[in-house]
């Protein structure tokens, strides 16, 4: 059974990705955007050991899940060692840092996407 999304698209019910599965070469370069309509949009990234996603903010909501590996997350509310499970959520226009000491696999969900102001006028 589906249902029909906005547009007439017809969208399944349910849908489901095994994480660990997804291949992901060049670990930051070739993020695997994994779900993407209004509601949110889900990005698989890997990180090399040593690598990071830099000082950096979005628009919308994000939430990080660690997959797998170990990051250093820093923000609003400090430095957090995270290993896998853990859910990390950051209001829109946060400021954060994700790194990766030996080696991560992480998802974001932003949610709603694209968040007011992500594209200026016409862009989208």
């Amino acid at each position: 059974m589906s249902l029909v999304a906005p547009g007439g698209d017809t969208v399944p019910r349910m849908q489901s990705w095994n994480l660990q599965e997804i291949d992901l070469q060049g670990g930051t370069r070739s993020p695997v955007v994994v779900f993407s309509r209004d509601e949110g949009r889900a990005v698989l990234i890997g990180l090399d050991a040593g690598q990071e996603l830099g000082d950096h903010q979005v628009k919308e909501t994000a939430f990080l899940v660690v997959v797998d590996g170990d990051v250093d997350v820093s923000g609003d509310g400090g430095p957090l060692a995270a290993g896998p499970g853990t859910l990390v959520a950051f209001e829109p226009n946060e400021r954060r840092r994700v790194a990766s000491p030996h080696g991560a696999r992480i998802l974001l969900v932003l949610a709603p996407w694209p968040g007011v102001g992500h594209y200026a006028a016409g862009e989208r």
